[in-house]
């Protein structure tokens, strides 16, 4: 099942609600359905109840059903298409439970999938990405980088989804693009163990890990970060496909990375020198991973500029595409002016 946030235009303004792709064109709004039938069933009170117990929000979503999400989704699923046979389209309110994007087309758009992060985790796991960086600052690969799946943790307030532009950061003259893969956590867990991961990884989407690579490398000269070389905006969407999509087992998926139409990165997902399991495990130690946690996997090897010596300019049109998950389209903004 591919799971959306889309932002849709009403009287009263841009909403932003949890949807998911019944089929290629159509989205079912989660919330919606649910409304539907509490007021078929006679509930006084079928919006809150609708609220309650199928949010709007993927964020509130995972965090009230945790492992029974997945679940949840086809059960509305499954209960639309009851509703369509009796007839029902709209809520007694006149929402649409459903619609086709192709005949809403400039008044639907989509957000970042996922609402509300409430940590990101960014790994270092592709070996052909860790190598290029490495020689080309003249070092070995550190021994530990094949002891401990290492990873910074990130802001979680500029993330921006497909369709956007990409900010330019006043205080940056070089920006990149990395290609990763990225996992939404599910469900609550602490000392996670790497068999468990099934009950832990909601789905997977795309990443675009924006860098501004002169500042970064300033950065991290001193040992410390990233920080403001990465921190202003990240991209993640357009949906997230969820695990039981993939047999509840970790897919190696084709991903590729297009400037204004020119092929620049192709690698799998599979070639990372870790397994979720084992990054959720390490990560998990002692510490508290929470539903609407985000992971990002690491470039995949030639996965970004910094490796090709290619780099990405103002207007520029970026396409990231991840087999059985899709393509997150961007253009790079122009630099912004220093306040």
């Amino acid at each position: 099942m591919k799971v959306c946030t889309y932002k849709r235009q009403t009287p009263f303004g841009v909403i932003k609600r949890l949807g998911f792709f019944h089929d290629e064109h159509t989205i079912v709004d989660v919330n919606f359905v649910a409304q539907a039938q509490f007021e078929i069933m006679g509930y006084y009170n079928p919006i809150e109840r609708a609220e309650l117990f199928t949010p709007s929000s993927l964020s509130r979503f995972l965090n009230l059903l945790q492992e029974g999400a997945i679940s949840k989704l086809h059960e509305i699923d499954a209960l639309y298409i009851e509703l369509l046979k009796k007839g029902v389209l709209k809520t007694k309110t006149g929402a649409d439970i459903a619609f086709n994007i192709l005949d809403v087309v400039g008044d639907v758009k989509f957000d970042t999938p996922i609402d509300q992060i409430n940590m990101y985790r960014d790994f270092y796991a592709h070996e052909k990405h860790v190598k290029k960086g490495f020689e080309k600052r003249n070092e070995p690969v550190p021994p530990a980088w094949y002891e401990i799946p290492a990873y910074y943790k990130g802001g979680n307030t500029g993330f921006i989804g497909t369709d956007e532009i990409i900010p330019w950061p006043y205080y940056s003259q070089l920006l990149d693009y990395e290609l990763e893969l990225g996992v939404v956590i599910g469900r609550d867990g602490k000392n996670i163990k790497a068999k468990d991961i099934k009950h832990h990884i909601f789905g997977f989407t795309i990443l675009n890990d924006i860098s501004a690579r002169d500042i970064q490398k300033k950065e991290m000269s001193i040992r410390l970060g990233p920080a403001k070389g990465k921190d202003w905006c990240s991209v993640i969407g357009p949906v997230i496909t969820t695990f039981d999509e993939f047999n509840y087992e970790e897919p190696n998926l084709l991903m590729t990375a297009a400037v204004n139409g020119t092929e620049w990165s192709r690698g799998m997902s599979g070639d990372s020198h870790y397994s979720w399991g084992e990054m959720v495990e390490h990560l998990s130690m002692e510490e508290w991973v929470r539903a609407t946690d985000f992971l990002g996997s690491g470039t995949v090897g030639t996965g970004c500029g910094l490796e090709l010596d290619k780099w990405i300019q103002p207007g520029d049109k970026l396409e990231l595409t991840i087999d059985r998950i899709g393509t997150l389209k961007n253009i790079v903004g122009t630099p912004n002016t220093k306040p």
